[in-house]
């Protein structure tokens, strides 16, 4: 449930707070006065588009924040995305400054406008006064089916893209073999091409590393022995026998002065690890010997991976990759040019999407049907008696909506076929079917908060008084709020909220709200009534729509 809304330099909004009560709540005022720009403000606040144009003329920003009440699943989708608050609510807000720049916050955290609206989605439902007009399209008709039965519609679509895209590659193979069995004959070439060579994984710098070492082995081997000789067999003196004898000398001297111990130790220490190098070119030199022929083996398999991998424009660390490659897509060409396989996976995926496409069906039709008695009946009651209201689902050529076109057909009163809505209904009619829809198909959202924008445009005497009822008793178990110029209407929210424009005192014009007591509610039914001058009669007649 929306509990506060905050407006800030918005269109000719200065500053508005806002606070709301469940049941129906009703926003009257002079034409202009700005109620529509409240509805504007809060769809901004629920991720709706904005731009430069939304700020007030000489301000830097337009700030908008939206405090609701949530529910279940709106609390679960913000612990799901880190937005959760302590309280357990929802503080929706949006700043768009005067460069067209926009910001958005959920409970304080930085958030885009997609997650704005998917929030926003389980929270408010808006129906806008242009509702009616959207109902002449066949779109917006069987979305709106599909709303109220609950659909599936993405199922089908994906299995229809998926059973038309296997259907397009079976088309292709059949007008363009040829060019298919080329290619399939060039990617086998290159891959037998490659597994004769088997190139591996890591293989181009390992073998890059043993060249090295073959080509240089005789450098190699002249160099640790040299090391070997000068260090341990050296005919006068090595390097080790000398370090021993000092070692033995300064030992001795040790006794004389302890200072010298120090020394000993990094002597002994230095003949330890020169010992260690000893050992270490002995084993060097055990492994590496000249070896031709196993040269010539090396450059031999360089030679092959460097030419295949220019051949195939890659480097020859890459070949292992391009071999894999290459051999994915000869099995997707084999089993593309598999035409019968073709044709029992083409038959197989239309089966498929026929099955959850005639399940769609069995479920816009009881929906059509429940929808269409639930609606005749409004017609009753909105003096449209006789009316009669229907849904055809017309069979049409599968697609990702299903094997259906839906549309509405009216007869708008007894003894006449219906036909299809956008040709037989009048401007007050469709604005009447509109509202019932709406109402109607507002019981099957779990969405809290519903709004209707003006959607009683065309409906006057009666009729509005059934409207407000309506809206009313929907009101009982919805938070329901809803922009009306009919008094018959207005009189019947249980609160109500007047927006009037008045001009301050640098002469910019700006709109301000408040909150009506009883008796201003009077005044205010009483000119919706009988315009700028209001009488006794009028009063009296206001008191009585208040009252009923």
């Amino acid at each position: 449930m929306l509990r506060t809304l905050s407006i800030r330099d918005f269109v000719i909004v200065d500053s508005i707070e806002l606070e709301f009560s469940a049941g129906f709540t009703v926003f009257t005022g002079e034409t202009g006065a700005g109620k529509s720009i409240l509805i504007d403000a809060l769809t901004l606040a629920l991720g709706g588009r904005g731009d430069a144009s939304v700020v007030r003329e000489g301000a830097a920003k337009a700030d908008i924040t939206a405090d609701f009440a949530v529910s279940a699943q709106a609390r679960g989708w913000l612990e799901e995305h880190e937005f959760a608050s302590d309280d357990g609510g929802a503080l929706l807000r949006r700043v768009i400054d005067n460069a067209g720049r926009s910001k958005a916050y959920i409970n304080g955290i930085a958030a885009t406008a997609a997650q704005l609206r998917e929030l926003g989605d389980m929270l408010v439902d808006i129906h806008g006064q242009h509702a009616h007009q959207s109902l002449l399209k066949t779109d917006a008709q069987r979305e709106l089916l599909d709303s109220q039965a609950g659909a599936n519609v993405k199922d089908v679509g994906a299995a229809y893209k998926t059973w038309r895209a296997l259907a397009k590659q079976l088309e292709e193979f059949e007008t363009n073999a040829a060019n298919v069995l080329m290619e399939r004959e060039r990617l086998e070439w290159q891959v037998a091409e490659l597994d004769k060579l088997a190139p591996k994984p890591g293989e181009w710098s390992e073998i890059g590393n043993e060249h090295s070492r073959l080509s240089h082995a005789a450098s190699l081997l002249e160099g640790a022995q040299e090391a070997l000789t000068v260090i341990s067999e050296a005919d006068e003196q090595p390097i080790v026998s000398q370090l021993s004898s000092l070692h033995q000398k300064l030992a001795k001297l040790v006794a004389v002065d302890a200072e010298l111990q120090p020394v000993v130790d990094l002597i002994e220490s230095s003949r330890i690890q020169l010992q260690e190098s000893v050992y270490a070119l002995n084993t060097y030199l055990d492994h590496v010997e000249l070896d031709p022929g196993r040269l010539r083996q090396v450059e031999a398999r360089m030679d092959a991976l460097h030419s295949t991998a220019r051949k195939y424009r890659v480097d020859a660390d890459d070949l292992p990759a391009e071999h894999e490659r290459l051999q994915t897509q000869l099995g997707q060409m084999a089993d593309a040019t598999d035409i019968d396989g073709l044709r029992k996976q083409e038959a197989k995926l239309k089966d498929e999407y026929l099955g959850v496409a005639r399940r769609l069906t069995t479920t816009r039709t009881a929906a059509a049907q429940a929808l269409g008695e639930a609606v005749t009946k409004a017609m009753q009651d909105l003096n449209m008696t006789g009316g009669r209201f229907e849904i055809a689902l017309n069979s049409c050529e599968p697609s990702a909506k299903g094997l259906e076109q839906v549309e509405f057909m009216v007869a708008g009163h007894a003894g006449v076929a219906p036909r299809p809505l956008a040709k037989v209904a009048s401007g007050g009619e469709l604005a009447r079917i509109s509202l019932a829809i709406s109402v109607i198909t507002s019981h099957a959202t779990t969405v809290p908060t519903l709004i209707f924008d003006e959607v009683d445009s065309g409906i006057g005497g009666g009729v509005a008084e059934v409207v407000g009822r309506l809206l009313k008793r929907l009101g009982q178990e919805r938070q329901v709020l809803c922009v009306t110029h009919l008094p018959q209407v207005a009189s019947q929210g249980n609160s109500h909220f007047q927006v009037a424009k008045s001009t301050l005192d640098n002469g910019r014009t700006a709109s301000r709200i408040e909150v009506l007591d009883a008796k201003a509610r009077v005044e205010e039914v009483a000119r919706m009534l009988g315009g700028l001058e209001i009488t006794a009669t009028t009063r009296k007649h206001a008191r009585e729509l208040l009252a009923s």
